[in-house]
């Protein structure tokens, strides 16, 4: 479907949920997860996890961002159920913002799945078909920045339970950086415990508040 900025959302009958927010689903990702995450981050060379790659909505316009930030990305991407080609191919974001790199989008849902993938000499992007309950990071902190961009509390309650929020916490560097939609009090509550100094700060178009937490240990 087409939100209220003219970009794509895609609904989910089975959960009466969207991917995207219906005000705007590029202005939603632009504000929250690049203008609040990707430039808050104060560095040139960046981990980032996204928890939910789902459209590729978020990578897209981090990879756009980087280039025109002259970052350096290793990107990595963790999706249980990853959209296929009739899914993804009718997606119109690089119709509406970065054109010049409307390649770049395909590229990044036909990367191959498990391995990493060298999109640009800037940008490497490894996406991981798995369940976060049963997958297993690294054990020493390895990111800079996580998008956590799961469906929301009530659609999907396993992904933000204080066990998953924690073990993706566990994940970041000192002074790293977790940002979220969601700003639900059990969640924020859940990352501060997790080592995380938490703040509410305003939403995009439709969202009074999202969350965003700076790693202090």
């Amino acid at each position: 479907m087409i939100t209220e900025d003219g970009s794509h959302t895609i609904y989910l009958p089975e959960m009466d949920e969207h991917y995207h927010s219906v005000h705007g689903a590029i202005q939603e990702s632009l504000h929250i997860y690049i203008e609040q995450g990707l430039l808050q981050t104060c560095r040139k060379d960046i981990s980032v996890l996204e928890i939910g790659f789902g459209t590729g909505l978020n990578a897209y316009l981090t990879y756009c961002y980087a280039l025109e930030q002259n970052l350096s990305l290793n990107y990595i991407g963790l999706e249980k159920y990853p959209l296929n080609e009739d899914e993804y191919s009718i997606l119109n974001y690089s119709d509406e913002i970065f054109p010049e790199y409307s390649a770049i989008f395909n590229r990044l849902h036909q990367a191959e799945w498990g391995k990493m993938n060298e999109i640009s000499t800037e940008f490497m992007l490894t996406k991981i078909k798995a369940d976060i309950a049963t997958f297993q990071f690294n054990d020493t902190p390895q990111f800079d920045l996580v998008y956590y961009d799961a469906f929301a509390p009530g659609k999907q309650p396993e992904m933000w339970t204080d066990i998953i929020l924690k073990k993706v916490a566990a994940t970041v560097k000192k002074d790293g950086i977790i940002i979220t939609y969601c700003a639900k009090g059990t969640v924020r509550r859940a990352l501060s415990d997790a080592g995380f100094a938490m703040e509410r700060i305003p939403g995009p178009p439709g969202k009074k508040e999202i969350l965003r937490g700076k790693k202090t240990f």
